[in-house]
């Protein structure tokens, strides 16, 4: 009675079986070891051992309107187990808004791997919310040295999240960019994962387990393929500028931010 019993069993279980041994491995197991993370439980300013900040208020070559500040909670903080970046319409430094750009350069800088960013985005005309890599060379070459954007978005059009790269070969300025985009309608009222994974071969964007965007090397030098250099990351909002500003800016609805829940690197 027992054999026939586990016979059974076996039988009525065996599509189930077969289904998840048939079932595709989750990106967690190709990069298994988190390296670097930042959960944020610590309320107050943004971790010093795992964070630095771009400040000034000169456009940022895209002619933006903010000037990023340095260790000011009212632009950057930690409360309630997340990162909050924040941008306000407010006179500071001949500029009428103010926000924070955070940056892991010289505190984390990797190269290859995957990164995830929890996130809720700012809504609302005139915002331009990042999630972003850059070389850490010094001095860094932009854009021979590479960029990866994991997201961008901007306010007036609300849902439509971007990932590109940049390089010599491959940038906006000369129209030779490469990018995809995919539409997300609630990225300003739920948290999503942003995340990036590239190796010597290729670059994949993606949000909560599903690539949008790739960009494989084509191995023809430096100019198309920069992106072996050690990488850092960027967390920051922007006010207006050539893409963010293009249908304009509402002034009336400040502060925005962008609500950050973690972020891991796994290699």
């Amino acid at each position: 009675m027992k054999t026939n019993w586990l016979i059974a069993t076996l039988v009525l279980l065996s599509p189930c079986i077969l289904l998840l041994s048939n079932s595709p491995k989750s990106s967690s197991k190709k990069y298994a070891k988190l390296i670097w993370s930042d959960e944020f439980s610590k309320p107050g300013l943004p971790d010093k051992t795992k964070w630095n900040y771009d400040v000034g208020g000169d456009g940022w070559g895209n002619n933006e309107l903010q000037y990023y500040t340095s260790e000011r909670s009212k632009n950057a903080r930690v409360e309630d187990g997340m990162l909050i970046i924040e941008a306000h319409r407010e006179n500071w430094q001949n500029r009428n808004y103010t926000s924070a750009r955070l940056i892991t350069k010289g505190k984390g800088d990797w190269k290859y791997g995957k990164i995830e960013v929890r996130a809720k985005l700012p809504d609302g005309l005139g915002t331009w919310p990042a999630i972003w890599m850059l070389a850490s060379k010094t001095p860094m070459q932009w854009p021979d040295d590479g960029e990866i954007d994991i997201m961008e978005h901007v306010g007036y059009d609300q849902g439509k999240i971007h990932g590109s790269i940049h390089c010599k070969k491959y940038y906006h300025s000369i129209g030779t960019q490469k990018t995809a985009n995919i539409i997300v309608p609630d990225c300003s009222q739920e948290f999503h994962v942003y995340e990036v994974e590239w190796n010597e071969k290729e670059v994949n964007i993606g949000m909560d387990g599903k690539n949008f965007f790739n960009f494989k090397n084509e191995k023809t030098g430096y100019e198309a393929w920069p992106f072996d250099n050690k990488m850092h990351l960027l967390l920051n909002v922007a006010v207006g500028g050539n893409w963010g500003g293009a249908k304009g800016v509402d002034s009336t609805i400040w502060p925005r931010r962008m609500i950050v829940d973690y972020v891991r690197v796994y290699q």
